[in-house]
């Protein structure tokens, strides 16, 4: 039997979706330097239910869910960040164990990145931890490049990030 992976926005009232999701991806055991035990007990439903609200109508920022026969499997956030160079992003991707082999990560990227790409993207960054080796393989197998820009991962002293990008030009 196969399954049917689909991407869909998520919509104002699926709170509750996007903080099952997160909490999920908060717990993974292979995203190393990613998310302390302190922030896995923050995934608040009334401020996931606010983040839904607000990503389901938004043209700055949004979240889009996979789902595999109809059940929730994995996500991705999209948005512009708040500088006058407007930099794009996709941020928060995660896919359920079970169906990753399904490449519903390549699905999440791609409807991000178009959604990103219809709003005036030229490029798509991503900040990925840079203990995590799975998601910068991932990420450089979906055409992503290390700029060579670091940073600090504010809620894990010691750890650290770093930035890729996707050339998205028409």
């Amino acid at each position: 039997m196969s399954s049917t992976l689909t991407v869909r926005r998520i919509v104002a009232d699926q709170g509750d979706v996007y903080r099952e999701l997160r909490a999920a991806s908060l717990r993974e055991p292979y995203a190393p330097g990613e998310a302390p035990e302190a922030e896995l007990l923050n995934v608040d439903a009334d401020a996931a239910a606010v983040v839904a609200a607000q990503r389901a109508t938004s043209d700055e920022s949004t979240t889009f869910l996979l789902y595999t026969e109809g059940h929730p499997a994995g996500m991705i956030g999209a948005y512009f960040d708040n500088t006058p160079e407007r930099r794009a992003f996709v941020s928060e991707l995660w896919v359920a164990h079970a169906v990753r082999h399904l490449r519903g990560g390549v699905l999440l990227v791609e409807t991000a990145t178009a959604w990103l790409v219809e709003r005036g993207a030229q490029d798509v960054y991503a900040w990925i931890a840079d203990a995590n080796r799975n998601a910068i393989r991932f990420y450089e197998r979906a055409g992503f490049g290390n700029t060579g820009e670091h940073a600090p991962i504010a809620r894990m002293p010691g750890a650290m990030k770093s930035l890729f990008v996707s050339r998205v030009r028409p």
